[in-house]
């Protein structure tokens, strides 16, 4: 954000009162907000490091909760119900954490672990390849301009044009089941490299220009190692915020197809497949609703406030 200071200072000018630059303390509302701000973001990375290690050890994890995802417990179900599971709370209990599935008694919890893992597989994936193409379209066209530029950025109007949701859920329900985390993570990326892409090209534009840029072309040196030792290193701060925003909008589509049922195919987990099985229980199992639910929001709320606090501490040392 950007604020203007410019009424406050001739003000304090006037008065004599002393300014930050003489060493007074930060008001107090600005302390609280920082220690906010990092309290917020260490829990943000404490959550994210959980869902990873969760992703990483799921086989192990399940072994210790003692039920796989894919097991179906009927002892933990009432038939006479119509399915719901016997106990309160959704099933509760010791032996199963996050209660159990209506219907057919699978553990939630099992099932969340596992679907922490394809959650953040696809939305990694997805993002590297993102990252890579947008990149890589991003300097060509503002290094070298011209009709590269031209061709590369009518590619990036055309997909960015599309309505890229039901263009997804089209093409998506047009092809095969085999293999759908593969595919998902190929159409996220054919759809949101153009983003990253357009603000890599203007970036580009911006440093292709700069003196050390033309210096090192009056020195011989060959695009590439231009490309490679001036311009990608100068556009580090850009992509780190940029790549980190990226992945809760892929977590969030991912889980958004899934829901629709064009993403993961069952039985594999997946959290927005939970979410879209639990709308026809939420009013007498609420809590089948509300744990994918929840591990789903705090996901993406956690890179997305990590990814704020990154753009605001890049953007005040680039302006220091």
């Amino acid at each position: 954000m950007t604020f203007t200071l410019a009424a406050g200072a001739e003000q304090i000018e006037n008065s004599g009162a002393p300014s930050q630059a003489d060493g007074a303390p930060a008001p107090r509302p600005r302390r609280r907000r920082r220690r906010a701000g990092r309290l917020g973001t260490a829990l943000s990375v404490g959550y994210i490091a959980l869902v990873v290690l969760m992703a990483i050890f799921a086989p192990l994890i399940v072994k210790v909760s003692g039920w796989s995802p894919y097991e179906f417990d009927q002892s933990a179900i009432n038939p006479d119900l119509g399915g719901m599971p016997a106990g309160p709370w959704g099933g509760i209990s010791s032996e199963h954490w996050f209660g159990v599935e209506p219907g057919s008694g699978r553990d939630i919890f099992a099932r969340i672990v596992y679907g922490a893992r394809v959650s953040m597989s696809i939305a990694l994936s997805a993002t590297a390849l993102t990252t890579f193409i947008g990149v890589a379209m991003g300097v060509l066209a503002g290094y070298f301009g011209g009709r590269v530029d031209q061709v590369i950025s009518r590619v990036m109007d055309f997909l960015m044009a599309f309505p890229a949701l039901i263009f997804m859920i089209a093409i998506l329900s047009a092809l095969p089941a085999g293999n759908r985390s593969t595919l998902l993570v190929v159409v996220i990326s054919i759809f949101g490299w153009p983003y990253l892409a357009r603000v890599v090209r203007g970036q580009t534009m911006s440093l292709a220009q700069r003196e050390f840029v033309e210096a090192a072309r009056a020195s011989g040196a060959s695009d590439l190692a231009i490309v490679f030792r001036e311009v990608l290193p100068n556009l580090g701060q850009t992509i780190i915020v940029m790549v980190t925003l990226a992945v809760p909008g892929y977590i969030g589509t991912e889980a958004g197809l899934s829901f629709l049922g064009v993403g993961v195919v069952p039985p594999a987990p997946s959290w927005g497949q939970m979410i879209a099985a639990s709308t026809n229980w939420y009013a007498v199992v609420p809590t089948y609703f509300l744990i994918p639910g929840a591990f789903l929001f705090l996901l993406v709320m956690s890179f997305t406030v990590l990814g704020d606090r990154l753009h605001s501490m890049l953007d005040g040392e680039t302006r220091s």
